[in-house]
Formats: structure tokens, C-alpha cells, sequence
């Protein structure tokens, strides 16, 4: 595959130098691989879903430059010599984007500066976002991020013989109770929203700035929404929330001008369907016969981990709470 990989790059993008590929991260959509073509350095993309479509690319190129000069960092895309900014993968059924790549880790959590720094980017990326009520390309706003799945759709995974099958019940117990104001966000709300900025899409460079990534789920979002998931994204990863984290990154935020207020328990929504959409997918990955052992493994740690992380009623009522008063 790696061979493969190689001849096909070269072709596409033209160039003379050797070419060498390491792998590097991947996420639940796609795989990075690390370019190095004479002095230059690129990052890979090979994307295992649908590709992004050109009004998505579109958009994101659009986003991009606007967030650029906010001064928001992030890599620069390339198209190949022909103008496409996504090329069929050698073997079919996988995508690949190139990008530059840009020494990045994980941003320090622990360092008291560090929740500011966030609700001061997530501000600008929201203060230079463009009004939008539409998919990219057309279509009403995509109800993973405003519908949770519905009682019966977990049928199968309830009575899966799985290691994580109790942990699953004991939280289906709770969803009545946790998704009851889940609904879509008011039109005239909506702004394009990165729509994905977990740990792992916002980084840190040599010198500590932050660089966010893979703006593939780019689209509609009410702000205040992107924010509520943005403080547990970040701040909640087990039965405590760093409340004094997530307060300082929500006055950075309003400080810096965001337009988002997180003010009732419908702005959890984003947060719970996108949670909860995301487990029954890896759920569906782990009971596929046909899946790819390398997805169905990487499929059984992201149910670990959204299991764990997944908020409770009492977690939404602290950070509600906290928020209000601000």
C-alpha cells in the first residue's frame, strides 16, 4: 500500500524527489501520513468516509482565509497540478488531502493560561464566521448535530455480548433524562461552525500557539452550541468537570467578543447528538462482520472513551450554572 501510495502522490502532485511516508495520527474518519519530498514536509490525509464534496471544500477554503486573519493558525491545503484538492486514493474506496505539515502536540492541559487561550481562538473563529442556515452545497443543517438516536436504534448494541455492553446500559437509563431538550438550534442563529474542535483538532506548535485541524465537519452551528461542547470536549473527561477551567474559558470567550452564550439546556444539544451519534457508530463498527480489523479495533477504543466522557444531567446543570451567571 505504502509503494502504491508513493508512485500515486508523485504522479498526481508532480513531483521529482523522493518521497518518504511515515504514518501519523488517525481519527475515525481518516489516517494522516507524513510526506517528506526533498526539504519539504507535507501531511496526508487518506480519508476512509465520502470524500468532502467541492461545495464543502469551497466552504472551508472560504473559512479558512477568514480565520486566517483573525489570526486563527492552521495548515495550508494543496490541490494537485490538475486544481483538485481531493484525489482518489490508489485501490479505490479511501480519499486523500494534502496539507503542509506542521510539528504539532497535544496542547498542555494542565497549564493555567491554556482554557483562556482556548475560549480566545474558539471567539475568533466565531466573531469571523459568515451567517449560515445551509449544508455547504444546500440542504437544512445536519441533524447529527441536533437529533439524538432514538430508543430503538440502540437495540442491538443493548443486547450485544460486548465487554462495554453493562457500561451501555447503565447510560441508556439516563438518556431520558439527559436528551430531553435536545432540539435544533434557531435559524437565525446559525454561523459557520468548525464543528469538531476536540483535543485532538486543536493543537500546539514549537513555540506553544495553537493550530487547529481537520475542518472536514465544517457547516451551520448556533455558537453558544459549538461552546457548551467545546467546555466538556475539553474540561470533562470522566464524573468531574474542571468547572474552573470551563469558567475561565468562558469568560475568555465572552471577554474576546464571542458571540455564543450557553443560557439553557437546549444548548447541550450539539454536545449530546454529536456524543451519542458518534457511539452508536463505533457501536455499528464493532458488531460489523465485514469492518476492517483496523477499524474495529480503533472502533472499541472510542466506545471506552465516549462511554466514559459521556456528560451526566448533574454535569449539564453544574456548567448551566455556571455559565448563566456570566
Amino acid at each position: 500500500m505504502v509503494a502504491e501510495l508513493v508512485a500515486h502522490v508523485r504522479e498526481v502532485f508532480g513531483w521529482d524527489a523522493e518521497v518518504v511516508v511515515s504514518p501519523g495520527p488517525r481519527g475515525a474518519l481518516g489516517q494522516i501520513w507524513r510526506l517528506e519530498v526533498g526539504p519539504a514536509r507535507y501531511a496526508l490525509k487518506e480519508i476512509f468516509a465520502e470524500p468532502p464534496s467541492e461545495a464543502l471544500i469551497e466552504a472551508e477554503l472560504a473559512l479558512a482565509r477568514r480565520a486566517a486573519a483573525a489570526g486563527v493558525r492552521l495548515p495550508a491545503g494543496h490541490a494537485d497540478r490538475d486544481g483538485r484538492h481531493v484525489i482518489a486514493a490508489p485501490g479505490g474506496g479511501t480519499w486523500l488531502r494534502l496539507y503542509d505539515w506542521v510539528d504539532l502536540r497535544p496542547v498542555d492541559l494542565a497549564a493555567r493560561a491554556t482554557p483562556r487561550e482556548l475560549g480566545s481562538l474558539l471567539a475568533r473563529l466565531h466573531r469571523c464566521a459568515p451567517a449560515t442556515s445551509a449544508e455547504p452545497g444546500g440542504g437544512p443543517p445536519a441533524a447529527w448535530y441536533h437529533r439524538v438516536p432514538a430508543g430503538h436504534e440502540w437495540a442491538r448494541a443493548a443486547t450485544a455480548d460486548a465487554a462495554w455492553a453493562g457500561r451501555l446500559a447503565d447510560r441508556l437509563a439516563t438518556l431520558p433524562e439527559l436528551c430531553a431538550a435536545v432540539a435544533p438550534a434557531d435559524p437565525a442563529e446559525l454561523i459557520a461552525c468548525h464543528r469538531d474542535l476536540h483535543p485532538e483538532n486543536v493543537l500546539a506548535d514549537p513555540e506553544g500557539a495553537l493550530v487547529v485541524v481537520d475542518w472536514d465537519n465544517l457547516g451551520p452551528a448556533a455558537p453558544g452550541r459549538e461552546l457548551a461542547r467545546a467546555l466538556f470536549d475539553w474540561f470533562c473527561d470522566g464524573p468531574e468537570a474542571d468547572l474552573d477551567a470551563m469558567r475561565a474559558m468562558y469568560e475568555a470567550y465572552v471577554r474576546e467578543g464571542g458571540p455564543g452564550r450557553v443560557t439553557e439546556a437546549a444548548d447541550f444539544s450539539m454536545l449530546l447528538s454529536g456524543r451519542l451519534n458518534f457511539l452508536l457508530g463505533q457501536i455499528s463498527v464493532t458488531l460489523d462482520p465485514g469492518a476492517e480489523p483496523r477499524h474495529r479495533e480503533w472502533a472499541e477504543r472510542e466506545i471506552d472513551e465516549a462511554l466514559r466522557t459521556l456528560p451526566t444531567p448533574r454535569q449539564l446543570a453544574d456548567v448551566l450554572a455556571l455559565t448563566a451567571r456570566r
